[in-house]
């Protein structure tokens, strides 16, 4: 399998198928202007030994050509705070196009096709966003031209992509290489159902960088699909694969943290061998994209410290709650971090990764590099 890895030096001091449980809402269009000529900000970050700080979200796509945020550039200010690490990690459930052919046919109702202008990338880096996967089922909407300008418009901004086939997405902190490898369960992507062309890609990246991060685009979606079920998961008739069993690998092969979604929801966190999984972080954000009834509404940040040996050294989860037309806020509530633990013990027990009232997340005890999960039975 060939890399495609492409490197940026962060300043020191950084067939498919479709959504479930929403339906095309309508609102006022409108661009909100060209954001491209803002600048984005310096990023400096001082830790120790080498360690690197990374923030990760889920699902994220800002509205949908012609269903715009009225304000664009502000969308994510009110989570802004909650993005301030040197690397910022998304998926982006959708393109960067102003192509108009799309994989759904005329007049269809159950089929969904993303856009936004290629100028939203600015406001992705902007807002602090350096890695964005591509390893899903909407990057190929708009078929070859909307993937090639979505390609040239995160790199005209300056963020790093990953997840296309044989792709590695590499960044530099402080000296340190960081390596994204992203899945997801279509062969237009790094496919997570060839195991091992997954085992060859992430040693590869072993080989690349000191700190290798795998993301997955697996599971099951919607109310139903909050539990990790340990077994094969299908939606649609899709084969969206174990994501237990594969993250299990993944580690197995050298990532040193897994972090995911896809299936729209919350899903718990595990300590594998002293690695943390994240099995789905939900929707981040999305104009009147995603549906946000039950507890489709909420949502999070991870941010993680790595050393640059691949420790664990600090973790965080900053709840979040996405408003009825998918706008993301922080939460002092915390319902999504209480949600999360609840799943994750129920999934996981002994080996759940646990909140705390602060939102650090209590790290293990213990690193094993022999033992396998004390996950609870799946029923």
């Amino acid at each position: 399998m060939v890399s495609a890895a492409i490197v940026v030096v962060i300043g020191l001091g950084w067939a498919v198928s479709d959504l479930p449980g929403s339906s095309p809402r309508t609102s006022p269009s409108a661009t909100g202007g060209d954001p491209s000529t803002t600048k984005a900000p310096a990023i400096t970050t001082t830790l120790p030994g080498g360690s690197v700080t990374i923030s990760v979200v889920g699902d994220s796509d800002l509205g949908n050509t012609p269903d715009l945020p009225p304000d664009p550039a502000t969308y994510l200010q009110p989570v802004a705070a909650a993005l301030q690490a040197p690397v910022v990690f998304g998926n982006l459930e959708g393109t960067l196009t102003d192509a108009t052919d799309s994989k759904c046919g005329t007049g269809s109702t159950q089929c969904y096709a993303f856009r936004n202008p290629p100028s939203y990338a600015h406001i992705y880096r902007v807002d602090g966003f350096t890695v964005m996967n591509s390893a899903n089922n909407h990057s190929h909407d708009f078929a070859a031209q909307g993937l090639a300008d979505t390609t040239a418009a995160l790199t005209s901004a300056g963020i790093v992509q990953a997840g296309l086939p044989g792709q590695i997405g590499l960044v530099t902190v402080s000296g340190t290489k960081v390596a994204f490898v992203d899945f997801a369960p279509y062969v237009n992507a790094n496919n997570l159902l060839d195991l091992p062309a997954a085992k060859t890609l992430i040693q590869q990246a072993k080989g690349e960088a000191d700190l290798v991060v795998v993301y997955m685009h697996a599971g099951a979606e919607g109310t139903a699909a909050d539990h990790v079920t340990g077994q094969e998961e299908t939606y649609v008739g899709e084969d969206r694969g174990n994501p237990e069993a594969f993250a299990h690998a993944a580690i197995d092969d050298g990532a040193n943290l897994v972090v995911a979604s896809g299936p729209h929801v919350l899903r718990g966190m595990e300590y594998y061998k002293g690695d943390l999984i994240a099995y789905s972080l939900g929707d981040f954000a999305g104009y009147q994209n995603f549906s946000t009834s039950g507890t489709l509404d909420l949502s999070g940040v991870l941010t993680v410290t790595l050393s640059e040996k691949g420790d664990l050294t600090g973790a965080r989860f900053t709840s979040l709650v996405l408003s009825v037309v998918g706008q993301p806020s922080v939460d002092s509530s915390n319902a999504a971090a209480s949600f999360v633990n609840q799943l994750s013990s129920a999934d996981f027990g002994a080996a759940a990764a646990a909140i705390l009232p602060s939102g650090q997340i209590a790290l293990p005890a213990t690193r094993s590099t022999t033992t396998a999960s004390t996950a609870a039975p799946k029923s």
